[in-house]
């Protein structure tokens, strides 16, 4: 516990400085952290990051992370992010027929996937910095570290019924409900500076506390497949950025969708 609390409070120190700066800083730091995680997602299905599939992959994931206002270069040669992610399909497809099926359809299946997983979350990590502000990113931050803390502590507490246990058999139903009760307590707290009611945000808390715990299940189910205990071990007590960014990737997206919805943004 000690080794995790020591980690975490070094990684906050580091993290939430480029938060706070947005822009460029915070675009590259996030080239850093995807290339991380897609490096342990593909070491996963054994694919090398420093192969031709996987140079492609990253500078796919890098093109899709580009923000709204710093892809004007994409539009001066009229390619879409869309565009760009039918054309990465193609490559994998031409790359495996060139390879004469040593670069499997499964591998093929597979890193299409991690592009999808890695560029679509951090994306929208930076996508909400840049439209929606730091208030409602570091909101997005602190519902899902309270959930992680909640269900741990409260799970641990009181928990007896085993949430999913073919995929976390440590997780329980008490310690989901509690993580969820204490991000409902943090996102009171932040409607109290913000322009949300309390109500709606609770509402919307709710929404993004439960899609984060299906994030964290999905990473889980992901290295149950591949046999292994962390995405990596970057981070002492804590594992990899995959382990640590899990949540958070099915977070952003969903909470962009809402503000949109409720046109925050």
């Amino acid at each position: 516990m000690k080794q995790r609390i020591i980690t975490a409070i070094i990684a906050i120190a580091v993290f939430i400085p480029f938060v706070c700066m947005g822009g460029w800083p915070l675009v590259l730091f996030t080239f850093l952290l995807s290339a991380i995680g897609l490096f342990e997602l593909l070491r996963m299905r054994h694919i090398r990051l420093f192969s031709l599939p996987g140079i492609f992959s990253l500078l796919v994931v890098w093109l899709w992370i580009l923000p709204n206002n710093y892809d004007g270069f994409l539009n001066a040669i009229s390619l879409s992010k869309i565009e760009i992610g039918l054309f990465a399909v193609l490559f994998y497809l031409t790359y495996m027929v060139a390879s004469k099926n040593k670069f499997t359809i499964e591998e093929l299946s597979y890193s299409i996937l991690s592009v999808i997983y890695m560029g679509v979350g951090f994306l929208f990590f930076v996508e909400i910095r840049e439209t929606a502000g730091l208030w409602m990113l570091i909101y997005s931050l602190f519902i899902i570290w309270a959930t992680d803390s909640g269900a741990y502590f409260i799970g641990r507490a009181f928990g007896k019924r085993k949430l999913w246990p073919e995929i976390s058999p440590n997780k329980t139903i008490e310690g989901a409900i509690g993580g969820i009760v204490c991000a409902c307590i943090v996102s009171v707290l932040f409607s109290l500076f913000g322009n949300i009611e309390w109500y709606i945000m609770v509402f919307i808390t709710i929404i993004l506390s439960a899609f984060g715990q299906i994030g964290d299940l999905a990473e889980s189910a992901l290295k149950r497949h591949f046999h292994v205990k962390d995405s990596g071990n970057l981070l002492p007590g804590h594992g990899g950025i995959l382990d640590r960014f899990d949540s958070l990737l099915f977070v952003w997206p969903l909470l962009y969708f809402i503000l949109d919805a409720f046109q925050v943004i």
